[in-house]
């Protein structure tokens, strides 16, 4: 590796490290169950500390790439995303299907949640790949369906005032800060990365997600259960005593309708899942305000 690569890309050493070994698992020059070379040899290539290395090496866990074997010993690289494996936690999972459905030239995603706090984490991965160059779509498209600011949810709520909207007030804080985070993000693929189209609306409706739904290029569906807990959050500098949601560690479940799907029940839920989001987004889903 180029040592002058950090000082010309702008790019945190760290980031240049992961991108080399995430497109060697990409191209099968690492596969599936093979060791990551040690701390001591990657110092070495790449002419950087064990810091940096560290650094790398989380990153590409946190994306799923890698998997510890135990203490002392190098990870390996993990299984890939294809394989029909357990459900996995919605933060992981989502992430994973995000970078395959990225490689299509035509990349749709639709998505229905209470916040996009998860698409927002999950698109970093696509995202680094198409800035290091390893993939390259066309054109991205991009639809959200939220709860309406205005609308009085059941959740998130106060556990002896469930009529206080200080908990509504702090979601849709939230979901105003992550839905234009992602508007940004996504516009650098097409300001930065000359992607040729990029699109992204996000619209609202008046009723409580009880359930988390993907819709990858029209062929997958992936979806989870918000599980609703008992938590205390601050806002506006107060304890609130809440029942809210866990959204980024539910557990999501994959249906395929691609090519290759045999599964006549996989196949109609993805079916209906379309047409179900398309039924919302036609008819009472609207714009979410940004002013």
């Amino acid at each position: 590796m180029d040592k002058t690569r950090p000082a010309e890309h702008g790019r945190p050493p760290h980031e240049l490290v992961a991108a080399t070994l995430r497109e060697r698992i990409d191209s099968g020059e690492l596969p599936q169950g093979a060791r990551i070379p040690t701390q001591k040899d990657l110092v070495s290539e790449f002419g950087v500390n064990r810091t940096v290395v560290r650094q790398a090496l989380d990153e590409l866990k946190r994306d799923g790439l890698l998997t510890d074997t135990g203490r002392g010993a190098p990870p390996t690289v993990a299984e890939p995303a294809h394989s029909h494996g357990a459900p996995k936690p919605a933060g992981t999972e989502l992430a994973e299907r995000l970078y395959e459905a990225f490689r299509a030239d035509h990349v749709t995603i639709d998505a229905y949640s209470l916040t996009t706090e998860t698409f927002n984490n999950a698109l970093a991965r696509p995202h680094r790949a198409i800035a290091d160059g390893l993939l390259a779509p066309r054109s991205i498209t991009v639809r959200i369906i939220v709860p309406s600011p205005d609308a009085y949810l059941a959740l998130p709520r106060l556990v002896d005032d469930p009529s206080d909207r200080r908990p509504l007030q702090r979601l849709h804080a939230l979901q105003r800060t992550w839905a234009t985070a992602l508007r940004m993000s996504l516009g650098t693929f097409k300001d930065r990365y000359e992607v040729p189209e990029v699109a992204c609306d996000i619209r609202m409706v008046a009723a409580t997600p009880l359930q988390k739904l993907y819709i990858l290029n029209g062929t997958e569906a992936l979806m989870g259960y918000y599980h609703v807990v008992r938590e205390e959050v601050t806002y506006q500098g107060e304890e609130l005593d809440i029942f809210d949601v866990l959204g980024f560690e539910t557990t999501l479940f994959r249906s395929s309708a691609g090519p290759q799907s045999h599964d006549k029940q996989d196949i109609a839920f993805v079916r209906n899942s379309k047409e179900w989001f398309n039924s919302l987004w036609d008819t009472i889903a609207t714009p979410l305000p940004f002013d």
